[in-house]
């Protein structure tokens, strides 16, 4: 499975974003998609997952009710909705896929390359 993430860029505090996820190769409709992200100097973070279907979530409770999870099912993309950003929220941002439980501990075994967001305040 291949991951290409897109979407990111340099924003204003309080603007919106939507990033992207294009997944290839061996995709399978069990495939769990999630959104994490890594701040200079910290540990990479979960953000959210979804089901292949997009039918099931789960977010961190750290982003749960700003940023926004989804998935296009004809373009095989997975999207990152995220409101209100802060300059908290500058990180690299990465999508990635693993099998198993929506909720789980599985390690994800496929990594996108990246997409960096950088907020100004």
């Amino acid at each position: 499975v291949q991951l290409q993430a897109s979407g990111g860029g340099l924003v204003q505090a309080g603007v919106s974003l939507r990033l992207s996820c294009a997944a290839s190769g061996r995709t399978t409709s069990n495939l769990i998609m999630g959104w994490f992200r890594q701040a200079p100097g910290k540990e990479r973070e979960f953000l959210a997952a979804i089901t292949w279907g997009g039918g099931m979530f789960d977010y961190a409770d750290s982003v749960k009710g700003r940023f926004t999870i989804s998935r296009d099912n004809t373009k095989s993309t997975t999207y990152l909705q995220m409101n209100i950003l802060g300059p908290e929220d500058t990180a690299v941002y990465y999508c990635a896929a693993r099998t198993g439980p929506l909720r789980s501990s599985m390690r994800y075994a496929y990594w996108g390359q990246g997409t960096q967001v950088t907020v100004s305040s």
